[in-house]
């Protein structure tokens, strides 16, 4: 799932701390024709490296002494990493003329019909910017999604049509309303309250824009040289893969993103991941150029494990926020297979446990280390999937590592078979693993098999070519599949 990503190659060199830390705060140039700054500029850029390192130096007082809540929650829980004149935004955000329901934004595209757990990071800072009392706006990129967004990418994205766009849409939006309230509808139309969210479709404008006016308008704006220098830009021009015009363009319609929604919504800052940062800062200084719009962009580290890893991929693939494509319980066990270096920092930025709770837990050794892997699993779990769920997890936990009594196993991924499959001769056991996601191949289930780690209600399977027959049916009619120590479905016959 792509979010608005990219980051300047200087602001990388000169601000790479680790994500763990108290944030410095960078602020580079953007892709933006040069103009020559005057103090009284609403969004102050640097320009030079030097300018950058003396920034740098007075930022650890700025992080210290912010008065808004939202910051504070952003600087103490690890979630800030860049921010486009800090105390200026500081200021804005707790000041009682402007602060109640300040609209932000973050964008999503809609590059698969479910988020994965990498955007989750996202997720939590529209939650936290929402319950410190201001507006948060969710901008899905179906305008965006039709261009693709090049940041990270050795090749060109698969061009989407309109119709998989918006069954995408359709799949990401849903999430939100789990973490964010919206706006409701009621008589006389939409009530909208200060802090309420809203969705909106940078298609809605994107579509509509003429392309020789957009060029005469915006494009005098942008220098090639500096977008040339983005480092998303030489990545891609530095592999065989072409880089398609198609695709260049993307920074400036994020930009111009920025531009649109403080017009229409008043959106005044922009939130998103570090590498973001370049278009982030394209947009703040194109709102100030054309319409003289004092804009902010913050972003947050981009989070990977202790190992290096990154964030919402495992090796059984992606770990994915929809229900209906990652079962509660795998999620559950994503989050209980956290290491004991990343726990502490996982329960800062998605959970909501009180700082005070979580600092006693880093004092915690040896077993207790994984209570709080546990308190980890069960307080993500419950933002998603609600916390009645967590019953059947823990229920299905006992059951099968425990040796609990009872056969709950409500909370595992379900498949189903037929009788006439089971009249047919069966289903060949291999073709059940995959289909539960418990490999990502026949291949890899013929390898999990040879290593001993398949089980059938408990039984080592030996034999790759093994069949399921009605007669492994239990009276409930299901059977239990299991890879490993921790992954596990069932297959129920209907």
């Amino acid at each position: 799932m792509a979010l608005y990503l990219t980051i300047t190659a200087r602001a990388s060199r000169a601000f790479a701390f680790a994500p763990s830390a108290v944030t410095t705060l960078s602020r580079s140039s953007p892709a933006i024709a040069s103009t020559k700054a005057t103090p009284s500029s609403p969004s102050r850029l640097f320009s030079t490296t030097e300018e950058i390192d003396t920034a740098a130096s007075s930022t650890t007082d700025e992080t210290a002494n912010l008065k808004s809540p939202f910051l504070q929650t952003m600087r103490d829980r690890g979630f800030l990493f860049q921010c486009t004149n800090l105390s200026e935004l500081d200021t804005l955000l707790s000041s009682p003329e402007t602060s109640p329901g300040l609209p932000a934004y973050l964008g999503f595209d809609a590059t698969a019909d479910s988020l994965h757990v990498g955007s989750l990071l996202q997720i939590m800072i529209l939650r936290h910017y929402q319950q410190s009392g201001h507006k948060p706006i969710v901008l899905i990129g179906g305008g965006t999604s039709k261009v693709g967004d090049p940041t990270g990418k050795d090749e060109s994205r698969v061009l989407l049509t309109d119709e998989v766009i918006r069954k995408n849409m359709d799949g990401i939006s849903s999430v939100f309303e789990k973490f964010l309230t919206f706006e409701t509808k009621g008589e006389g139309g939409t009530k909208t309250k200060s802090r309420e969210a809203i969705m909106v479709n940078n298609d809605e404008w994107l579509s509509e824009l003429k392309y020789l006016q957009f060029l005469r308008d915006y494009g005098t704006h942008f220098t090639i040289n500096r977008m040339l220098s983005f480092e998303s830009v030489k990545q891609r021009l530095s592999r065989e893969a072409p880089f398609s015009f198609l695709e260049f363009n993307y920074m400036i319609l994020q930009a111009y993103d920025f531009l649109e929604l403080n017009r229409r919504y008043g959106a005044r800052l922009q939130l998103g991941g570090s590498d973001q940062w370049g278009n982030m800062i394209s947009g703040v200084e194109l709102g100030r150029r054309v319409d003289g719009a004092s804009l902010f962009a913050l972003t947050a580290p981009l989070i990977t494990t202790s190992d290096g890893k990154k964030m919402g991929k495992t090796a059984g693939g992606a770990v994915w926020l929809n229900g209906d494509k990652l079962s509660e319980y795998d999620y559950w066990q994503f989050w209980r297979n956290t290491s004991d270096e990343d726990v502490i920092r996982f329960l800062k930025l998605f959970t909501e446990l009180p700082l005070e709770e979580i600092a006693e837990m880093e004092n915690w050794k040896g077993a207790d280390v994984n209570k709080a892997k546990i308190v980890l699993a069960d307080e993500a779990t419950a933002l998603l999937h609600g916390r009645e769920c967590l019953k059947a997890i823990h229920e299905t936990i006992d059951n099968m590592f425990k040796g609990g009594k009872g056969s709950s196993t409500e909370s595992l991924n379900r498949i189903f078979v037929t009788d006439e499959d089971m009249a047919s001769g069966g289903v060949m056991i291999i073709d059940l693993i995959v289909r539960l996601e418990l490999a990502t191949s026949k291949k890899e289930a013929r390898r999990l098999i040879q290593g001993g780690g398949a089980k059938l209600n408990e039984i080592k399977v030996d034999d790759e070519n093994a069949v399921v027959t009605a007669a492994d049916f239990n009276e409930s009619k299901e059977i239990t599949l299991r890879a490993g120590k921790k992954r596990a479905g069932v297959v129920e016959l209907y």
